[in-house]
């Protein structure tokens, strides 16, 4: 029965290594692990600067949704520069949390196997975007929370929120909002983060000016 498991195990890494033209599974691994690093530490770069989420259209963190009537109330009464100063404050807390990530980036690259860089290789163009979300999700939100909570109260934001929703109960008949706004800058950090690794993924996949090294041009010249 072992000799079995070990032929169908040597036939598994013979079949992979034909599918990836010939390399060796470290090869394939250390490729994969190398274009993770270089992926993810462009994301990270890209997103914790000043103006990294407020000047991205695609990521830049706008009032919660439990806010629009308000805000658009406000602006209406010429107190639009309050609305503006909050939502500057949530992108300028993501921006300062955001490089906290470069360190469970990289843990989760170490953690990797040859199934999971498998997986990765011959998957979608964003596929370790999503094992990156599997994988440190839980300690993302865990590192970034106290750093947006402090930053958002270094800033004023939290002042400025509670402002918003005083204005708000202070106009009749209008309920009142209950909202996390630490938790709301702290997901919308990490879907903005998350979408710039995968738009880094692509580039590696797709452009081969994006393969850097001579290993990625290897490992993914010959597979995609």
């Amino acid at each position: 029965m072992q000799s079995i498991a070990l032929s169908l195990a040597l036939l598994i890494n013979l079949t992979s290594v034909a599918q990836f033209g010939g390399l060796g599974n470290d090869k394939i691994v250390a490729g994969l692990k190398e274009a993770l690093q270089i992926g993810t530490g462009n994301a990270v770069k890209l997103t914790g600067v000043v103006d990294g989420f407020f000047k991205n259209a695609a990521i830049k963190i706008l009032l919660p949704k439990q806010l629009d009537t308000l805000g658009k109330g406000l602006r209406a009464v010429g107190q639009g520069a309050l609305v503006d100063e909050f939502v500057m404050s949530m992108n300028r807390a993501a921006e300062k949390a955001a490089p906290q990530a470069r360190q469970i980036f990289v843990s989760a690259i170490k953690e990797m196997t040859f199934d999971d860089a498998r997986r990765i290789l011959t998957g979608g163009d964003t596929a370790a975007t999503e094992y990156f979300k599997a994988r440190t999700s839980s300690r993302l939100t865990s590192a970034f929370r106290p750093i947006i909570e402090k930053s958002m109260n270094d800033a004023g934001a939290t002042r400025r929120y509670k402002d918003l929703i005083g204005q708000l109960q202070a106009i009749p008949f209008a309920k009142s909002q209950s909202l996390d706004i630490d938790g709301y800058v702290v997901n919308k950090s990490l879907d903005g983060l998350f979408y710039m690794v995968g738009e880094e993924e692509k580039k590696i996949r797709k452009n081969p000016a994006a393969r850097v090294t001579s290993i990625l041009k290897d490992v993914f010249g010959r597979r995609i």
